[in-house]
């Protein structure tokens, strides 16, 4: 297919701006850029960025392509869409561990912060409720706790905005893929120990290499667990993982990748303070604790899959993949349930949950690059399964009068055994046949059109009641986009993505209503500079999303009157403008709007117009500080809010120290809130989820490579 060799055009390119500044001939020069141009695309059978290295061998913050929303690997540049793409090296300089800590310091997402692994990933004013493992989805849940732990993944690829082609009932506001960690055919491992503010420990193993003398067979395995007090009294949070991953090659065309996953938490449940009985934030020391002593929160997944890939003589390549999830969840905690008064005093409210689910995906597809009008162009084509189902029960309550001091006193309470408010059975099945051109009449335009037919059926039962509620039917989503390379360093895109969203709601007629539709389009100019190594994007977007249902007033059932739009624009950095200098930077701009109905998603009021973020290390390679890395970043956001309490906005500083005391061996020190501002990172109500944000804290870690 047609790719770039960047790097002879950037350098014409830079050779041509150092000419002029110096005044040497300029028609030299052009004959020189234009010889060099012509090498700037070359022909090569098959897509070699199948072939692409993990990020934990490139190193550094950039890629040369992602997956994500596009099922064939392209190169940024090419993707008509908002992409990033978190690094393995990023997620280490940060210390990440969670997908919800590293998404709260990705450009263009927002974060509803909770305890680790049980908070809201936002973008563009929507929840993320699934992320996909190498492109399998299953249900993603803040409130099941299901937001994976990331130490089995080489890196994380977020796209903003729908993308119907291969995710068609996912939520408007995109799609997460995890990439796994690979064994390797050469044996290397590493141990990584923390120790930090507020009792945290953290321990981590990772060993892979061949299992056979010829290489053939390799396998990888990776232990993982975390423990802390947390900065809220009495709020541990304590997590564990197991990863084991083996690949064989069955022939030099093929290979079979097998992968288990293991993620487990227990956490005592912060749900946030009380505010005043006018929505007041109240600003009390962070560590208040607003619940029982009892509060408790556990969850474990397990997930297994299974991948076949083959490339075909003459450049195809398919892939047929399977994973199967299984969740479980149980909690039972108490918080505030009411304002604070003015002698102190609050109502105590209960929660309680216990949640099983399943979820198997299936795809298979097949790409094929193909020479038309002298160009290389490339059609991928799959068919894909999905079933979600779901069981759980629910209980909330009201646990009486009490204050501050004495919440965590409180005795204990089975909520679901009292106060049982429901229990329901759900599930979604999607079968899905889509394809994908991307077609080059010319080589600097690529025209990229698609669409998916899909057939779904979703369920529900109410158990307590004993209705039941159902839809199936048929939807196709359509796909559009284009890229044009205006020169060796920038292309202009647009595209037009749909998707939709089966609901649970029902109607007068006890039908569940049919599903939400979205519509996205978005136009920008994307940038390569320095051989792909630093990469950049200025994205404007719109968004609508119709047929969401809303409650009738004075009756049970709703109706399908709610229209939402979102638009916004977003500009991103991220690479290594210098050898040794790595760069995370970004702007969003968002606005929103409910042109119908009258339920305004909390996402929507959550999300302030303005987010800025900003992080920068260096790592010196000579003289007197070589072996030293610096770091440092910023996260910023304007006023945000709900109809009940409003937060002024904030700016959080963050510096990290590292140095190499040998090839093998390094140490770090993070340090969090530099200067220990005082803020709330989400609100709420006046009695719960307004989330003080988290203090100056410092971690020490130390690794050591095999």
């Amino acid at each position: 297919m047609t790719i770039r060799e960047g790097a002879i055009g950037r350098s014409a390119s830079l050779l041509g701006g150092l000419v002029a500044a110096l005044g040497i001939n300029q028609t030299v020069l052009a004959q020189s850029i234009e010889e060099a141009s012509r090498l700037d695309t070359i022909t090569v059978e098959g897509n070699r960025l199948y072939g692409m290295l993990p990020s934990e061998q490139t190193g550094g913050y950039s890629v040369d392509a992602a997956t994500v929303g596009t099922k064939t690997p392209a190169a940024l540049r090419d993707i008509p869409q908002s992409v990033s793409v978190v690094t393995r090296d990023a997620i280490e300089d940060r210390n990440f561990d969670t997908l919800d800590q590293l998404a709260g310091r990705t450009p263009g997402v927002r974060v509803l912060t909770n305890d680790a692994g049980r908070s809201s990933i936002t973008a563009r004013g929507y929840e993320y409720d699934e992320y996909n493992i190498d492109g399998l989805p299953a249900p993603m849940s803040s409130r099941e706790g299901t937001l994976p732990s990331l130490v089995a993944f080489d890196r994380v690829e977020i796209m903003r905005g729908p993308s119907g082609l291969f995710n068609s009932t996912s939520e408007m506001g995109g799609i997460v893929n995890l990439v796994r960690k690979r064994a390797t055919d050469r044996f290397q491992g590493h141990v990584v120990g923390r120790y930090g503010s507020w009792d945290q420990r953290y321990l981590e193993t990772d060993l892979s290499g061949p299992i056979d003398a010829a290489g053939r067979i390799r396998g990888r395995v990776v232990v993982a667990g975390s423990d802390t007090d947390g900065f809220v009294d009495h709020n541990d949070n304590q997590r564990q993982t197991f990863y084991g991953t083996l690949d064989a090659d069955l022939s030099e065309a093929t290979t079979l990748s097998l992968a288990f996953l293991r993620q487990e938490k227990d956490i005592a449940v912060n749900n946030g303070q009380a505010t005043d009985v006018e929505g007041d934030l109240l600003y009390p020391d962070p560590d208040t604790f607003h619940g029982a002593d009892w509060n408790d929160f556990t969850m474990y997944s397990n997930d297994g899959l299974v991948e076949l890939t083959h490339r075909f003589a003459g450049g195809g390549y398919g892939r047929i993949g399977a994973r199967y999830s299984e969740r479980q969840t149980e909690y039972n905690y108490a918080y505030g349930g009411s304002g604070i008064a003015e002698d102190g005093s609050l109502a105590a409210s209960g929660a309680a949950g216990d949640f099983d689910s399943q979820a198997l995906s299936l795809d298979a597809s097949y790409s094929q690059p193909f020479e038309a009008l002298g160009q290389v162009s490339e059609f991928v084509a799959g068919l894909d399964h999905k079933r979600y189902d779901n069981d759980g029960r629910a209980g909330r309550a009201r646990l009486g009068n009490t204050t501050v001091e004495d919440i965590h006193d409180l005795a204990y309470v089975d909520i679901l055994e009292t106060h049982l408010a429901s229990e329901t059975s759900d599930s979604l099945e999607e079968t899905g046949l889509y394809s994908k051109l991307t077609f080059r009449p010319l080589a600097s335009l690529a025209l990229i059109a698609g669409g998916r037919l899909s057939q779904y059926e979703v369920t529900l039962e109410n158990h307590l009641d004993g209705s039941e509620h159902d839809r199936e039917g048929h939807e196709f989503t359509g796909y559009a986009g284009l890229v044009y390379d205006l020169d060796a360093a920038h292309s202009l895109y647009a595209s037009y993505s749909e998707v939709f969203k089966p609901q649970t709601s029902y109607g007068a007629d006890g039908d569940l209503i049919e599903p939400r539709e979205g519509t996205q389009y978005e136009v920008g100019i994307k940038g390569s500079y320095f051989g792909g190594d630093l990469n950049a994007r200025l994205s404007a977007f719109r968004l609508y999303d119709e047929n969401n249902a809303v409650g009738v007033v004075g009756e049970t059932y709703s109706a399908p009157i709610g229209k939402r739009r979102v638009q916004g624009a977003e500009l991103e950095v991220t690479g290594s403008p210098l050898p040794g200098w790595d760069l995370i930077a970004g702007y969003t701009y968002m606005d929103t709007e409910l042109q119908e109905g009258d339920r305004v998603p909390p996402t929507f009021t959550l999300a302030p117009r303005n987010i800025v973020t900003l992080w920068s290390q260096y790592g010196f390679s000579e003289g007197a500080l070589a072996g030293v890395h610096l770091g440092a970043g910023m996260t910023a956001m304007s006023d945000f809010g709900t109809s009940a309490v409003e937060a002024p906005g904030y700016a959080v500083f963050d510096a990290m120290l590292g140095y190499d005391f040998t090839p093998r061996l390094k140490g770090q020190l993070n340090v969090n809130n530099l200067f220990d501002r005082e803020y709330y990172s989400r609100v709420g109500g006046t009695s719960t989820f307004n989330m003080a944000g988290e203090p100056a804290s410092v971690v020490a870690s130390l690794r050591y490579d095999f």
